[in-house]
């Protein structure tokens, strides 16, 4: 008996899944494009409109989340975009998803390809960045440096800075997860940060980049010559005084042992 009621529950399976579980689409379903608003990083707390639009007339679209087999929000419209509303987002709601939809001619169970994915991050700050300078940290006389600020996410403002001015020195919009800063030999030797942001509102700012020197060529060479000088002038004065105290003790015990001798008449 209950192997006759596993049985039909499988056979009941398929028909309450149908429209949960897409079949696998043909190419002729082209995939719908996914996009967000007002940015893929936010804030915690902000509303998030997550549009899926496809590319011809649809009955229904399906938003869904990685790692989740059914859909996450369903939306019945004539149209070619659906939107799907995530109210004062939390951190949990971040991640990456995706959209399909389907069309009253398809069969049962057959979804369009599913979008690209969208990744969705929810943050107070965003992590923080590296700097580090092509070729080098050392600029030769009249050689031009580029500073890379590097971050994780594409599409950021960047911002790099030097130690001592308050304003951003130069200002990117990048499509890379970095920014390349592009500094003349002559102005180049200084101490620079940098940090990254959403490009607009709500504005989600990274933390500041660990400070990286930039040297003129042979400064390193000259410091490295004064510490070996240093060097060799401390251990000769260790070495003087180390004399010193030698000669003394041999004086003493000189004069400790003449006492102790007998005197001859």
């Amino acid at each position: 008996m209950i192997l006759s009621l596993i049985l039909q529950l499988l056979t009941l399976w398929p028909v309450c899944h149908a429209d949960f579980t897409p079949a696998a689409p043909p190419a002729a379903y082209p995939q719908p494009w996914l996009g967000v608003h007002p940015a893929a990083v936010v804030t915690p707390g902000v509303n998030v409109t997550l549009k899926c639009r496809a590319p011809q007339p649809a009955w229904r679209f399906a938003l869904f989340r990685t790692g989740v087999v059914t859909p996450l929000f369903l939306r019945d419209v004539s149209i070619e975009l659906a939107e799907f509303f995530l109210e004062e987002v939390t951190l949990a709601q971040a991640g990456s998803y995706q959209c399909s939809y389907r069309r009253t001619d398809w069969g049962p169970g057959v979804w369009s390809q599913p979008s690209d994915i969208l990744e969705l991050l929810v943050t107070d700050q965003l992590p923080r960045p590296s700097l580090v300078a092509l070729p080098g940290p050392v600029v030769a006389p009249g050689a031009n440096v580029s500073l890379r600020c590097a971050g994780r996410m594409r599409g950021m403002s960047f911002a790099l800075y030097r130690v001592g001015v308050a304003t951003p020195l130069q200002y990117i919009d990048s499509v890379q997860p970095w920014a390349d800063f592009l500094l003349t030999g002559a102005d180049a030797p200084g101490t620079y940060s940098c940090y990254y942001h959403t490009p607009s509102a709500p504005y989600v700012l990274s933390q500041r980049s660990q400070s990286l020197v930039i040297s003129p060529e042979g400064s390193g060479s000259s410091d490295y010559t004064q510490g070996n000088l240093l060097r060799l002038g401390l251990a000769g004065l260790i070495l003087i005084c180390l004399g010193i105290i030698v000669t003394f003790d041999w004086h003493c015990r000189s004069f400790a042992f003449g006492g102790l001798l007998p005197q001859q008449n």
